[in-house]
């Protein structure tokens, strides 16, 4: 069946997601779902800041108490590269264990995936499983280890995906791999762990989420896809879908109750509770919907950062963090996306909080545009690529790290080649 209708697009989609369990104080459990498991020596992987913090004390103490041995792996990069990747890997290498627990944000919990996947499976070359034209795009080949994700940040939605994104050095530009192999056996979703978030760290994996609902939610239908070979090569990122579509949906209703207080109000635990379910929420919609032209052009802007170092990041290189550098082209894009689907931008805009009772349709890209730049302004991000360090001078180097992004590109609703995307960058130097 598949060898006769593999010309024909796709008609079929599927939803995979990892198991989530949510409350304060479920990372104390972690040690007795290791053990249920019968591991029998566990790598806990986790970055500099948060070895020193109470999330991994109580992971510590929860591995002691159910008597599983672990090693600690700390040297996490914040937004990883291919480098970072491979210190992880050669680490792991090193080490003797059956199950891995993540510890931290979306860098943390990527690294783990890719520990998990070359140790497990390792590859003739790096790049082999890495999505193409940048790599081969092998598919993972049987089952990984179990892999605990417990986010201390409230953004990527890793802990549901079974992607895992770094800068790949040598192009300036992030890619990824991509496989629902990938995925988290579990996601310990526990509002402590998000208590000691700076409000600028907040404000960028909150936009994040934003972004992350909005892309799935506006992406290319599932069934604007040529089929298949056959089940296996259907991929993570499939295309707007109706269950994708409603966990996008309610994701931004969430956003607009609690991002902004969640930013300014630290102790608002409601509201860093719920932007905790909103991550998470935005994961399932965009981990088998897709993003598409928003992460796809922030991929350069990430790696080719050149001094710009964001307030309340502890590290040591420049950093344009990741939501930061989505949202800084969003506004962009969908005022250029918008007349493809109109009434999505508009329900999409609605659920933020835009007024949209007299809107017309060419009217969506504008109105979705404002309301994004609002949060932006209301979040104190920086306005627009020019305040991060790039200018018109830097669109070719920018449109060059974005052509090679398929695996989200590739799912715009309108399609978007070279000077298509040198007019979005450049529309969005300064985004109001």
């Amino acid at each position: 069946m598949y060898h006769q209708t593999r010309m024909l697009n796709e008609t079929a989609f599927e939803m995979a997601t990892s198991s989530i369990r949510f409350g304060a104080g479920v990372t104390r459990e972690v040690g007795m779902d290791l053990k249920d498991l019968g591991v029998r020596r566990a790598l806990v992987i986790t970055d500099p800041l948060v070895r020193t913090l109470r999330p991994l004390q109580v992971v510590e103490e929860s591995l002691h108490d159910n008597d599983v041995p672990y090693e600690i792996y700390d040297r996490v990069r914040v937004e990883p590269t291919d480098e970072s990747f491979q210190d992880a890997i050669a680490f792991a290498e090193r080490t003797e264990f059956d199950a891995i627990v993540a510890v931290g944000g979306g860098s943390t919990i990527d690294t783990a995936k890719a520990v998990n996947l070359y140790v497990t499976y390792p590859p003739l070359d790096f790049l082999d499983y890495v999505n193409p034209p940048i790599g081969k795009g092998l598919p993972v080949p049987g089952p990984l280890k179990p892999l605990i994700a417990i986010p201390t940040t409230a953004g990527t939605g890793s802990e549901t995906t079974g992607v895992s994104i770094f800068d790949l050095h040598r192009m300036h530009a992030k890619t990824g791999i991509a496989s629902r192999r990938l995925k988290p056996t579990l996601g310990l979703l526990d509002p402590e762990n998000t208590s000691t978030m700076p409000p600028q760290v907040a404000a960028s994996s909150g936009l994040d989420i934003l972004s992350h609902a909005i892309e799935s939610f506006t992406a290319l239908p599932f069934s604007g896809r040529p089929a298949p070979g056959g089940p296996l090569l259907r991929p993570a990122y499939q295309g707007s879908n109706p269950i994708s579509d409603l966990w996008a949906m309610e994701s931004l209703r969430m956003v607009a109750r609690f991002l902004t207080r969640a930013v300014e109000d630290p102790g608002d635990d409601e509201a860093r509770s719920n932007m905790l379910l909103a991550a998470s929420y935005a994961g399932v919609g965009f981990g088998n919907a897709g993003v598409h032209l928003p992460h796809g052009m922030s991929y350069p802007v990430s790696g080719n950062v050149k001094t710009y170092r964001a307030p309340g990041y502890q590290v040591d290189h420049p950093l344009v963090p990741h939501g930061f550098s989505v949202i800084l082209n969003a506004p962009s894009v969908f005022r250029f996306t918008a007349s493809a689907r109109p009434d999505r931008h508009l329900q999409a805009a609605e659920a933020l909080g835009a007024d949209v009772t007299r809107a017309q349709p060419q009217d969506a890209g504008r109105i979705l545009a404002d309301r994004i730049a609002w949060y932006m302004q209301r979040l104190k991000t920086p306005n627009g690529l020019r305040e991060v360090g790039y200018s018109s001078s830097d669109i070719a180097d920018l449109v060059q790290g974005t052509l090679p992004q398929h695996r989200v590109t590739k799912l715009s609703p309108r399609p978007a080649g070279e000077e298509e995307l040198a007019r979005l960058f450049e529309d969005a130097m300064v985004a109001w």
